[in-house]
Parts: structure tokens; sequence; C-alpha cells
């Protein structure tokens, strides 16, 4: 089997996994790349575009299954869009932006192996001054380094105790889809060099994210996938962080 293809096995397994909690995979692919040592900064308008649609297929899903709730997610928009736009204007030299990228990656990894502490099962009211603040960081965040945002979203939400996991999940992707829009406006891409090995990552990854959207949604208890994109996540950062 190819490098290619072995790749595009890859992908398609990040968009499964990544869908299925109701996030568009970013982090992911980036792992991914990574770990095949493939300069990620040279694909990451072509990481966005493929965030939007693989967390847009796993919002839709959600959103069908009635667990989005837009009272959760507008708060968070406010401030996240325009930051998001902000953020991708920060062009960082690749060890820079590997570096804060495998950083960032320790955050959903601790809440997967459960470093983080989960709140009591009562769920308090989403607090606006907190939404507005948490949505600007991360979308500068997510606008700088190239993801949408969702792997620090849904933590929040769930450790904030504003929601529970599934509701986390459809804020997280319709979260991820406009700020990795306004990402992309912000560092308007160049599409004319696409190659048919872009193509197949991308249909691969997107058939994956659309079935991970479908399972995460209807069949899966979100514990079913965590210890594997745990895995994947943790052999990402440690190459960007000391391989870089």
């Amino acid at each position: 089997m190819s490098i290619d293809l072995i790749i595009a096995l890859s992908l398609l397994i990040a968009g499964f996994l990544y869908a299925s909690v109701g996030h568009g995979g970013a982090s992911g692919y980036l792992a991914v790349l990574a770990i095949f040592s493939i300069p990620v900064t040279d694909y990451r308008p072509f990481i966005l575009v493929l965030n939007i649609v693989v967390a847009g297929l796993s919002f839709s899903q959600y959103y069908k299954t009635g667990y989005f709730k837009w009272d959760l997610t507008w708060p968070f928009l406010i401030t996240s869009i325009p930051f998001a736009f902000l953020g991708a204007q920060i062009h960082l030299v690749k060890e820079h932006y590997n570096l804060l990228l495998g950083l960032a990656l320790l955050f959903p990894i601790l809440k997967l192996i459960g470093f983080t502490p989960m709140p009591d099962r009562i769920y308090k009211s989403l607090n606006f001054a907190y939404a507005l603040i948490f949505g600007a960081i991360i979308g500068f965040l997510s606008g700088m380094l190239n993801i949408g945002g969702g792997i620090f979203l849904s933590p929040v939400i769930i450790l904030m105790a504003w929601a529970n996991s599934k509701h986390a999940a459809a804020s997280s992707a319709l979260f991820i889809v406009l700020n990795s829009m306004a990402g992309l406006v912000g560092n308007m891409p160049n599409f004319n060099n696409l190659s048919t090995t872009l193509y197949i990552w991308f249909t691969a990854a997107v058939i994956g994210g659309a079935t991970g959207a479908f399972f995460g949604s209807r069949k899966f208890a979100v514990n079913t996938v965590r210890y594997l994109l745990t895995v994947v996540l943790s052999i990402a950062s440690f190459k960007l962080v000391f391989f870089r």
C-alpha cells in the first residue's frame, strides 16, 4: 500500500473519530500529517476546508437528533468569529507553529484521559460574560493554529457544567464551521495547485466524517472513541513538540 493511501486511510479514521464527538477534525488531520512528516503549514487551507465540511456533517446529524441549543452557542460566536479572523493574520514560522500546535493538543488529551475533573450532572445557565471571553480566546487560537476550536470549546462547556457532552458536541460543530470560515477569509488561500492526492485525502476524510457523525449522534457513547483519539493526539503532540 502506498504512503498516500495509508495517509488517506488515516484521515478517514481521524474524520470518523472526530465527527463522532462533534468535531471537524483539523487537529487530527494535522496530527496525521505530522506523524508522516508532511509539512503541516503547506496544507493549512486544505485542512480548514475539510474541517468545515466534516464539522458541517457532524452538526447536521446532531441537529437532527435534537442536541443543538442555540442559546448555548451564539454567545461564544460573537467574539470567536472576529478573533478567528484576526488570529489567521498571524503567520508563525514552522517551528513555532508546530510547537504551539503540539502544546495545544495537550488540552484535549488531558480531558480525554480524565485528568480534568468532570462536573456533577447539575447543569448551570451559561454565563454570558465568560462565554464572550472564552469565545475570544478560543477564536484567536483557532485562527492562529488553523483549527476550528472545538477541541477547546467542548471541554470548556462540559467543565463549566453548562451542558452535557452531546449538547457540547452539537454546539462545537457549528462553532468549528463558522470559525474555520473566518480563518479562511482571514487568510485567503490559493487553490490553483490542487493535486489528485489531495482529492483522495479529502474524499477519505469526508467519508469518515459522515460515518462518524451518524454513529456519534445516534449510536455511540462518547467514551467509545476517546482512547483511540487520545493515542493519535498524543503521538502527534510528541512529534510536533520534540521533532519539529
